[in-house]
């Protein structure tokens, strides 16, 4: 047998401490390899399901019983509060919960270098997502507007041979007709929603967009976890999350006075989308890998815009609208009960991020 020389020696001590250095470097972005108990882990995931699903469908019907219970009708002081509580629950969740899991995703020793370790393209997404949020916003809105404020109705023969030169303008209106005459453009007064509900509409759609986009990831998050030590803090933690989201986007569209089937849609969608993606987890549970670069990058990357858009809803949407509001600024006894109740909200969904 071949003697060792010192030659030999040193590349050999590199290269058994270089082994564990790569192996612990690697165990970095391998999914856990510990055998977990299948039937455990299948019954908690059931049981996410269904809760997730009652508590979401719960908190978004609640603020519609405006009708039979009298503290959650828009019109009433309370309910201030109550949207001010789940504002709060809103912004918690876009800088709490998903902004801080799209950081760790974009950020993951298992992306190359270059460009995710080059430029902290978290931060610059969430920040587009924002801004893409307002123009959406913006141009709902004046469309909306355009389309119920300006379109003209037919006009009879009576009314034709009547009509006044233009720039001059009836002193009345025709309540059995319920048109106004005016600069040739006449408007039904009963088919034209106010500014104020075309803003809650616009609202509630774009708030439910963005909620509806980090619901999925989550939902297929968990239903992909093999761990019962991860999915069953989960379970409670993600119960509360849905419930008080639920109460959030219930109340924008409670003030948004939908038509029944559209509420519906909405709330289905709202309910069933996180469990949906609990169920895609589950069926992609044996080829998915939360570690690879793929699946790093599509989460990030939609958790970036989710959270760009939460706290646009929450900050701008909600309590910007909300706390600037004549009625809330005549009223210290509002002011001081909204204030602690967005308190509430944030500190409530902060707490959550301990489990999930």
């Amino acid at each position: 047998m071949k003697k060792l020389t010192p030659a030999y020696i040193l590349p050999l001590l590199l290269l058994l401490l270089f082994v564990p250095i790569s192996v612990s470097a690697g165990c970095e972005c391998n999914s856990e390899t510990v055998d977990h108990d299948k039937f455990k882990v299948l019954k908690f995931k059931l049981v996410a399901i269904s809760s997730i699903l009652i508590a979401s469908f719960l908190g978004v019907s609640l603020p519609m019983l405006g009708k039979k219970i009298p503290a959650l009708n828009p019109e009433n002081d309370i309910f201030f509060m109550i949207k001010a509580f789940a504002a709060g629950v809103i912004l918690a969740t876009g800088f709490i919960h998903v902004l801080p899991d799209a950081f760790e995703s974009l950020t993951s020793p298992c992306l190359s270098e270059t460009p995710w370790g080059n430029f902290p393209f978290t931060g610059f997404i969430a920040m587009l997502s924002a801004i893409g949020t307002m123009m959406i916003d913006t141009l709902a809105t004046s469309y909306y507007r355009r389309s119920h404020f300006t379109k003209p109705l037919p006009v009879n023969e009576d009314e034709e041979m009547n009509r006044v030169p233009e720039g001059h303008v009836h002193g009345h209106t025709h309540a059995t007709h319920g048109r106004a005459h005016g600069s040739g453009v006449i408007a039904a007064e009963d088919s034209i929603p106010s500014f104020e509900l075309v803003r809650h509409r616009v609202i509630s759609q774009v708030l439910e967009l963005g909620i509806l986009v980090h619901s999925v990831i989550i939902g297929i998050s968990l239903g992909a976890s093999q761990s019962p030590k991860t999915i069953k803090p989960l379970v409670a933690a993600l119960t509360f999350h849905q419930f008080f989201e639920g109460m959030g986007l219930g109340g924008c569209i409670t003030q948004a006075n939908f038509k029944s089937r559209a509420i519906a849609t909405m709330v289905l969608f709202f309910s069933l989308t996180t469990p949906i993606g609990i169920g895609v987890g589950m069926g992609i549970s044996n080829i998915y890998n939360d570690t690879s670069p793929t699946a790093l990058i599509v989460e990030g990357v939609f958790n970036s815009a989710s959270a760009g858009i939460l706290i646009y809803m929450a900050l701008v949407d909600l309590l910007a609208a909300d706390f600037m509001n004549p009625r809330m600024q005549s009223n210290l006894r509002i002011q001081l009960g909204a204030n602690v109740s967005l308190l509430l909200g944030c500190g409530c969904m902060s707490l959550l991020a301990k489990w999930a």
